[in-house]
């Protein structure tokens, strides 16, 4: 078999030609990074938890009319996506106070937001991803105003599902990120969901005990990050009931780390 040529590699994925034209092979890793990637480490199979959460998500949004670049998934750690041009623009939805939000404005983390609120990021380690406003987008030519927009209202539209979604299994989603691509048909392009969504880019906290379920167990030193991601994964039914092998117990976790 011809190994694949690589056409990227992130921080938490590696991105390889596709089969067809304009398609990406998109290999999920088991890499943890935080803090603009100071901080790295592994969280064993997280990336097979992110293929099939990211891959139920983003069915669910393209069942409301959604457009996303997922094809389907391929195997355990690989999905086939469409290949589109990535706005170089991090959208943040805030619906919870929590991590930079809470330190910029002195707030209390947990504490339940009057309205939605977007925030974007330009995307550029090297910078640190610093957080922009729609002046810098325009004057810096990064989308059109129409692009925005059309940005704005899906983020909108994911965040209403997704939390509607989350609630149900008893999860509060408290902030999430997302990224857009421009998808290419001649001298056209339209704007469509791509990249993730999974517990790597959103905070997902247990409704009744706000226990974090998110990488925010890696960032902040909790441990159990393998044990929150599989809970995420069984409160959608991404694993079978009765799999005691597949789902490690949080409660447990708890119990031994206070030994």
């Amino acid at each position: 078999m011809t190994r694949r040529r690589q056409i990227y590699e992130g921080k938490a994925k590696i991105l390889y030609e596709g089969p067809e034209p304009g398609t990406i092979i998109q290999y999920f890793k088991d890499d943890a990074t935080a803090f603009n990637a100071q901080k790295k480490g592994t969280i064993s199979g997280k990336g097979v938890l992110n293929n099939r959460i990211s891959e139920h998500l983003f069915t669910l949004l393209a069942t409301i009319g959604i457009p996303t670049h997922f094809i389907r998934r391929l195997n355990m750690r690989e999905q086939l996506v469409r290949q589109v041009e990535i706005v170089p623009i991090e959208v943040v939805v805030r619906n919870v106070v929590a991590g930079s939000l809470a330190k910029r404005f002195g707030l209390e983390e947990g504490t339940a937001l009057p309205r939605t609120i977007l925030e974007y990021y330009y995307k550029d380690d090297a910078l640190g991803d610093p957080l922009i406003t729609d002046e810098h987008i325009a004057a810096f030519g990064w989308a059109s105003q129409e692009e925005m927009h059309d940005i704005a209202d899906m983020a909108i539209r994911v965040n209403d599902f997704m939390a509607g979604l989350f609630a149900g299994v008893g999860i509060r989603l408290v902030d999430f990120k997302l990224e857009f691509g421009r998808l290419f048909d001649g001298d056209f392009s339209r704007i469509i969901l791509a990249d993730e969504i999974s517990p790597d880019g959103c905070r997902l906290w247990d409704m009744k005990t706000n226990e974090k379920l998110d990488k925010d167990r890696f960032r902040r030193d909790l441990g159990g990050e393998v044990e929150a991601y599989q809970e995420v994964a069984r409160r959608l039914g991404l694993v079978p009931e009765g799999d005691d092998s597949a789902v490690l117990d949080l409660e447990e976790h708890r119990k031994t780390r206070g030994k």
